[in-house]
């Protein structure tokens, strides 16, 4: 399978032209799995679909600019966000659909430049963070600690060589990767 390019033939669906973010959770294995995808539309609403039939709506992010996957547990996943006006948060979005959104504040300035975040898992409870300035096609990257609101732990590594411009940027993983944990 080395060197293949594989096609899924199967269109999910149109209207994906205003998704700025789209993203998959997936947490256990077997009988215990738990899938869910998400995507941000272009003026901030969330959605999230545990079966590609019937998506849920959450309001109340319009402010949201970009947002990266930190968190998949058998309960709750887990979001870190930035804003139109700079702020970096953290979105905890329950499993049980009953149950509401729980955005915490890590930072109040300084992200607003950041169109696109991709995070990936990084040790036992952290993320490495790639934020990328699309205007500008600067990106950095951030050692983020364990997610614990205003006492998060974030680590400037530097400005990535290159330039990111493209609109489209897409995080890869094996399936049987584990879990992030980030939060």
């Amino acid at each position: 399978m080395t060197g293949q390019l594989y096609v899924y033939p199967n269109p999910v669906g149109g209207g994906w032209d205003r998704f700025t973010m789209v993203e998959q959770s997936v947490w256990g294995s077997g009988r215990t799995l738990r899938t869910a995808r998400y995507g941000m539309r272009n003026d901030g609403l969330l959605f999230r679909w545990t079966s590609w039939k019937n998506p849920k709506q959450y309001a109340g992010f319009s402010a949201v600019k970009a947002m990266t996957l930190i968190s998949e547990t058998r309960t709750y996943d887990t979001f870190l966000a930035t804003t139109r006006g700079g702020a970096l948060y953290t979105i905890r979005i329950p499993a049980d659909t009953r149950l509401k959104p729980v955005v915490t504040k890590v930072r109040s300035a300084g992200w607003a430049g950041f169109e696109t975040l991709v995070g990936e898992r990084c040790g036992t409870q952290s993320t490495l963070l790639t934020a990328i300035d699309r205007d500008t096609g600067a990106a950095y990257l951030y050692a983020v600690g364990h997610a614990k609101g205003a006492a998060t732990v974030i680590q400037g590594l530097g400005r990535i060589p290159g330039t990111f411009k493209d609109p489209v940027v897409a995080r890869w993983t094996r399936d049987d990767a584990p879990p992030r944990n980030g939060e």
